[in-house]
């Protein structure tokens, strides 16, 4: 194995850590990372960055489904309208210039961090998750344990994976700083089943993801087969220490260093462009 794939594969167990540590949404930084770190541009780190996160969220829906936490129903739905529109976003992404994607980019890295950082900082300071919405479109029946499908649920089902599959084609991330808030705001859920949902949602628009790109020729499977596995090796090992070292602080920190990353991946986008 060359030295580049085994930064690769570093750099993929370091995001696979992340995602153990921080949740569904810590790879987001996966795009950043291979950028920096392996100099590739916002177009070609994409789907790398989405195979990863689609593996190491893969292992957790897995887990999940063992457990009896996933929703695999609402989870099928949501992806198949996130697959439908994630070669909608890998068309845009090929469309655009380095610099708008990167500026794009940065902004949703932003905004999904200063959520993180909002959420650990009111978990520190009360002891417990901002209340949810008085009107939720989808609840479970207590009788079947199942959600209940009525057309407002659909309807913003239906946004949701909307979202989560274009944001995966055009930025290559998986989508759980969308799917997270949005199954928060519209389900009684609790926050496991929101979670292992949410990474069923993501491994299967990421899986559509990755066979769309590679059918496009546009992975770098030298580059993206090391990224992949050492980011599900880092998973695994990150879940044998995430018991003793998640939490908001942990979340803040997080959010904290994914600022700065995207305040970088700006001025490094715009610098080039200069």
């Amino acid at each position: 194995m060359s030295e580049y794939s085994l930064l690769g594969a570093g750099l993929g167990a370091l995001i696979g850590a992340i995602l153990a540590l921080t949740g569904a949404g810590g790879g987001i930084l996966a795009v950043p990372l291979l950028v920096f770190g392996l100099g590739l541009s916002m177009v070609e780190a994409a789907p790398i960055g989405l195979l990863a996160v689609g593996l190491a969220a893969t292992v957790g829906a897995v887990l999940g489904l063992r457990e009896g936490i996933v929703r695999y129903r609402a989870a099928g739905f949501v992806a198949a309208i996130g697959i439908l529109m994630a070669p909608v976003g890998l068309w845009l992404a090929h469309r655009l210039p380095n610099l708008p994607l990167a500026l794009l980019f940065s902004a949703v890295l932003l905004y999904a961090c200063g959520r993180i950082l909002l959420k650990a900082t009111r978990e520190l300071r009360h002891g417990q998750p901002a209340p949810r919405a008085a009107f939720q479109p989808c609840v479970l029946n207590p009788l079947q344990g199942r959600l209940r499908w009525t057309l407002p649920c659909a309807r913003a089902l239906t946004f949701t994976g909307m979202l989560s599959g274009l944001l995966s084609g055009l930025l290559g991330v998986g989508g759980g700083f969308v799917i997270i808030p949005a199954l928060t705001r519209y389900t009684n859920l609790d926050s496991k089943s929101i979670v292992a949902t949410s990474l069923a949602v993501i491994a299967l628009v990421s899986t559509g993801s990755v066979i769309t790109a590679s059918l496009s020729g546009v992975m770098h499977w030298a580059v993206g087969a090391p990224f992949a596995g050492g980011a599900v090796l880092g998973l695994i090992a990150g879940r044998q220490v995430a018991r003793y070292l998640a939490g908001p602080r942990l979340q803040q920190l997080f959010a904290l260093v994914g600022m700065l990353a995207a305040v970088m991946l700006s001025l490094g986008a715009l610098g080039a462009w200069r």
